[in-house]
């Protein structure tokens, strides 16, 4: 059964939120349960303060223990200060006075923190992926699951370059995964290319991570929240893949926004949600179906100083190339962590490499505008602005010129009006 409701002109309050949750927990036996609620860390916009509110208000006076682990992938743990503004609450004097509940961070490259839970073979991962990987895939996943009795998943759904939209079984692979999963995921969406997935619930990245939630022993929950400029537009809950999928069918009408043009330039203004080009180059993503051949796509964000807190020097070793350039060079590459092959070939967009003169020819250029110095910019074969020479209003109301201007983007994806890919599977 699905809880909840909303739509593209709803405009859900506390109390509807809390109504929802109570109805979904009033016929469930949590009594003396231990249960973890898995939650998005702050480069997703969503009202977590008032979940984590509600999630102890209703469960602690009932559950053994309660936990909330939060589901990174690779992103770097988030720091007390930063957990205490994501959740809404002082941590350390919170968990004086509350001894049943704990927050983790997922980490992802520990293996004594992971658990192995099976193996999905050749010949499936053949079938899984159309024949584009070959080789079987073990999948190992934070070990602190196994320590509770159910599992809450609860985050935004959104358009995504790499599964299609976020959210649902994401938080676990490659949320709260081994890097088994994490560089298997990145690198099947990047031979699929953003362009062909984003914003379509039925992906090929998708099924092979539902093939590996399949593995997880645990009773899971979902909560599905829908997220807009204005605020909360759904939240659907329940305990199978049809409360994601209402949550999706919402998200296509509301963080999917059509046009009727191509754009030669488009400056994507990033908001500080985003602290390093690994998490920022959304604003590349979302507005890559609109931008002209030979276009432009300039990311604005002068606060960020860093390409990758985790993966930097990985990306200053190799660079940001087309998709083909790593494919034709394989033997060259594959020793790298695919899930930074993957963000390079997303990052720079669709285009051509010829392996015999060397030459690649991306369709569109990606310059970056931010605190990130000019010679390390082209070094990794992007291109460069100072962010002090960018006023925003020189870009404004120019459309019709073919410039558009994306105010906090990064979760908007844009596409044109005639795209085929409007007529998603619902």
């Amino acid at each position: 059964m699905v809880y909840g409701f909303g739509g593209i002109n709803f405009r859900l309050s506390e109390f509807d939120v809390r109504e929802i949750m109570e109805n979904v927990f009033a016929d469930i036996p949590l009594n003396g349960k231990r249960v973890l609620v898995i939650v998005p860390d702050s480069t997703r916009t969503a009202p977590m303060s008032i979940f984590f509110k509600h999630f102890v208000q209703l469960l602690e006076p009932r559950v053994d223990a309660l936990g909330f682990l939060i589901a990174l992938g690779t992103h770097p743990a988030m720091s007390e200060e930063k957990i205490n503004k994501h959740l809404g609450i002082e941590y350390k004097k919170y968990a004086r006075r509350n001894k049943s509940i704990s927050i983790f961070n997922h980490i992802w490259n520990s293996p004594e923190l992971l658990k192995p839970i099976g193996r999905i073979e050749r010949e499936d991962i053949q079938m899984l992926t159309g024949g584009l990987l070959t080789d079987g895939l073990s999948i190992s996943i934070n070990q602190k699951i196994f320590e509770y009795d159910l599992i809450i998943v609860c985050g935004p759904v959104f358009p995504h370059e790499i599964v299609g939209f976020s959210g649902g079984d994401k938080y676990f692979f490659p949320g709260i995964s081994g890097p088994e999963m994490i560089n298997y995921t990145h690198w099947l969406g990047a031979l699929l290319t953003s362009m062909e997935i984003i914003g379509k619930p039925n992906t090929t990245v998708r099924v092979l991570i539902e093939k590996a939630v399949s593995f997880i022993p645990i009773p899971h929950l979902y909560f599905n929240m829908i997220v807009g400029e204005d605020g909360l537009a759904g939240l659907f809950a329940g305990d199978s893949k049809e409360s994601w999928l209402k949550a999706v069918e919402i998200s296509s009408d509301l963080n999917i926004l059509y046009t009727d043009r191509k754009y030669n330039k488009v400056l994507s203004v990033m908001p500080e949600i985003y602290d390093d080009l690994w998490t920022a180059a959304k604003g590349m993503y979302k507005v890559e179906p609109v931008v002209s051949n030979g276009g432009e796509v300039i990311i604005f964000a002068p606060h960020i100083k860093e390409i990758s807190y985790t993966h930097g020097r990985q990306i200053d070793e190799i660079g940001y190339h087309v998709k083909d350039y790593f494919v034709d060079q394989w033997d060259a590459f594959k020793h790298f962590p695919w899930s930074v092959l993957g963000h390079s070939t997303h990052l720079r967009g669709s285009g051509e490499y010829d392996i015999f003169t060397g030459k690649e020819n991306p369709r569109i250029r990606v310059t970056l505008a931010t605190g990130i110095p000019k010679d390390r910019c082209e070094r990794v074969n992007l291109g460069y602005m100072d962010p002090k020479n960018i006023h925003i209003s020189d870009f404004e109301n120019q459309e019709e010129e073919g410039v558009l201007v994306v105010h906090r983007a990064g979760e908007i994806l844009y596409r044109l009006s005639g795209d085929l890919n409007k007529s998603i599977s619902r």
